[in-house]
């Protein structure tokens, strides 16, 4: 039995006229008359009783027939679902963030954009470091990340979104973040105790600090780690240290806690979106163009 027969066998019962039914169908009617015979002797029932004026649903018939339109429209069902996913209307998504991320305007706003354009589809976001958004996408348990800049496999490929320069975090009586300047140099840092993300959690910023402390002419002494830039921030607060995060973090109003520019060359953090070379699923390439096109702006 196949799908055809089973819409032969409707046209008919629908219409309980084999000419009228072949006619819809756009084919002739002996092949349907036969068609419509196979399918009864595979089924080993009458389903139709035929005379020279009419045609009627047998008791059988009628059964079918219910089964049959259910059938037919699970069918169908299961082939709008296929359609919609193949056009990124419907599914899952997995995308894997930083945790500086959420503190930027462009991706909530991305976020948001994507939601209102495809209300059927499941965006699970998942807070993770730098070098777990990459392992993740290594193992496809994501699609789309969002990170620092942080070395990439070979088929892995990174578009940078935007750039955050760096800030020097400081507690509110440090005599660093008195008077009204809003900028300092990472040198004026050197003797300062650092509070900051462990070399293993993975993220850019941690040799990203320690380029431009070298380049500044020291090595940071990292006092206390945290692998939360929020804790890093409440460490700060409470005098264990200083430390150095992404501007996005301005946003956060944490008391006892200033922010400021450093001045140095390359004092800057990139945010990338990063997927896998061989990405196509639709649902991902509609992501990744939702966030590039609301991050170039209008």
């Amino acid at each position: 039995m196949e799908l055809r027969h089973l819409r032969y066998f409707a046209a008919v019962a629908e219409e309980l006229h084999f000419g009228r039914a072949a006619e819809q169908l756009g084919i002739s009617q002996p092949p349907l008359s036969q068609q419509i015979q196979a399918l009864e002797e595979e089924i080993g029932a009458r389903l139709f009783e035929r005379t020279n004026r009419r045609v009627e649903l047998t008791e059988a018939g009628r059964l079918f027939l219910d089964e049959t339109r259910q059938i037919l429209a699970h069918v169908e069902r299961a082939t709008q679902i296929a359609r919609r996913a193949q056009q990124g209307e419907i599914g899952e998504l997995n995308v894997g963030f930083t945790a500086s991320a959420p503190f930027t305007s462009t991706i909530p706003r991305s976020i948001l954009a994507f939601r209102q354009a495809h209300p059927d589809v499941h965006l699970s976001l998942q807070e993770m470091s730098s070098r777990v958004v990459i392992e993740a996408l290594q193992e496809q348990t994501v699609q789309v990340g969002v990170i620092r800049p942080f070395p990439l496999p070979d088929n892995i490929k990174a578009v940078e979104l935007f750039r955050d320069p760096l800030v020097a975090v400081l507690r509110a009586d440090h005599p660093l973040a008195q008077g009204n300047e809003d900028c300092i140099s990472i040198a004026a840092l050197a003797n300062e105790p650092f509070v900051f993300f462990p070399r293993s959690y993975g993220t850019g910023l941690y040799d990203q600090l320690i380029g431009l402390a070298r380049t500044a002419g020291f090595s940071p002494r990292i006092a206390q780690e945290a692998s939360e830039a929020m804790t890093i921030i409440g460490l700060v607060s409470a005098g264990l240290g200083v430390s150095m995060l992404p501007a996005s973090f301005r946003r956060t109003r944490v008391d006892g806690v200033v922010y400021r520019t450093l001045l140095d060359e390359g004092a800057t953090s990139a945010v990338w979106l990063v997927v896998r070379e061989d990405q196509r699923a639709p649902l991902a390439l509609a992501f990744v163009e939702q966030v590039t096109r609301e991050a170039a702006g209008p």
